[in-house]
């Protein structure tokens, strides 16, 4: 998720940034971060607490979504300085995160062990064909970002506004899906 993350905000960064070239540590995969202190910070935060969501959401799926957004005042008034977010792109990410086989309760260490290469040599396929899934996801959003720009709003002077959902411990996958629907078909 990181890569993705960082790989859009990239491409959507119009302001002097200074690139930095990071290695994907679980899959033969680079990206490009914008090189931001707090940008990865938040990235990171955001990333940590979907783990966290995971963790007690095992075998879910969920979604998380990246949104670029301008502010208006709306109706501006002597006694309320009310904005209004105008959401001028969205990038969701359906993820489903599988607990890998083995690692429950119920199994015993022996039995994981008696599997043993099997079992390695099934992780390792597995990596290798989300790592060209990956890939393939990174490519697409550099080509989405590289065609379609027109509604791009025109800010130079710094990275735009900008916010992450993802799931939190007290939403249900329904719950949550149906309030990003709700937001789409309100803006």
């Amino acid at each position: 998720m990181r890569c993705i993350l960082h790989t859009i905000f990239f491409h959507r960064t119009l302001t002097l940034v200074r690139p930095k070239d990071v290695d994907c540590g679980l899959f033969e995969i680079t990206y490009v971060q914008c090189g931001l202190a707090d940008l990865e910070k938040e990235v990171d935060e955001k990333i940590n607490q979907f783990i966290a969501w995971v963790e007690k959401h095992p075998n879910r799926r969920s979604q998380v979504c990246l949104s670029f957004f301008d502010e208006k005042n709306k109706n501006p008034c002597w006694f309320s300085n009310k904005t209004e977010r105008i959401y001028w792109e969205q990038w969701f990410i359906n993820l489903h995160v599988i607990s890998p086989k083995g690692h429950g309760k119920s199994h015993s260490s022996k039995a994981t062990t008696d599997l043993g290469g099997k079992a390695l040599e099934e992780t390792s396929s597995r990596r290798a064909a989300l790592g060209l899934l990956i890939q393939e996801v990174l490519f697409q959003i550099i080509n989405f970002a590289n065609e379609k720009k027109d509604h791009i709003p025109l800010i130079s002077d710094r990275i735009f506004n900008h916010e992450i959902m993802i799931p939190s411990s007290s939403d249900s996958v329904f719950g949550w899906n149906a309030d990003v629907l709700r937001r789409v078909l309100n803006s």
